[in-house]
């Protein structure tokens, strides 16, 4: 077996919060959990990207129920590390979703501004029923009542990066999610 390679960005994790391995495993049950909830049913896929990107693309390899998917581009995070209120709609969706089931997958749902946001504009497009999953779920930061119907992970109040996370676009290749040191994004004093 091939000795793998160590990830030059490791170095600026605080810790491994979630295995590659344990992703791999969890999206398995999720989408096991999904294909049953839609068996016999058309579904849109829309991921919220950037974020969800990459774990959209594993889970849709192994969903077994016909699909269309569609992206859209929103954001709480203009920049930096916190939620700056209302969330932006960047990027509008492409496909009509009028009388279809959707899925809404995003990768972490934390203050549930934006997810709250998105669904709220999908409901008002008519769709047929809309439900929601995210990779990780941090209820400490949540300022709507919000709740997502599949969750990967519940984790603690930390800034996560990897699995799509990023901060400030960097990371999001990252096969795990790691907590970032705090020094590479604590303001200096």
């Amino acid at each position: 077996m091939a000795k793998k390679t160590p990830i030059p960005e490791l170095k600026h994790l605080d810790h491994v919060l979630v295995s590659e391995t344990a992703i791999k495993r969890r999206i398995g049950v999720l989408a096991d959990q999904i294909n049953r909830t839609y068996r016999g049913k058309d579904l849109t896929v829309i991921a919220i990207v950037n974020g969800a990107l990459i774990f959209t693309a594993d889970l849709l390899r192994q969903l077994r129920t016909p699909l269309r998917l569609d992206c859209i581009r929103a954001s709480s995070y203009h920049t930096g590390t916190q939620a700056t209120g209302k969330p932006v709609i960047v990027d509008n969706l492409k496909l009509d979703i009028s009388g279809h089931h959707v899925l809404l997958v995003d990768d972490i749902l934390d203050t549930g501004n934006t997810l709250s946001a998105v669904r709220e504009l999908i409901i008002a497009k008519g769709a047929a029923s809309v439900r929601t999953c995210v990779l990780l779920d941090k209820k400490a930061r949540r300022l709507v009542p919000f709740e997502a119907e599949h969750v990967g992970f519940e984790i603690p109040n930390e800034f996560v990066v990897g699995y799509g996370l990023d901060f400030n676009e960097r990371y999001r290749n990252l096969p795990c999610i790691g907590v970032l040191k705090s020094k590479y994004y604590a303001p200096k004093l």
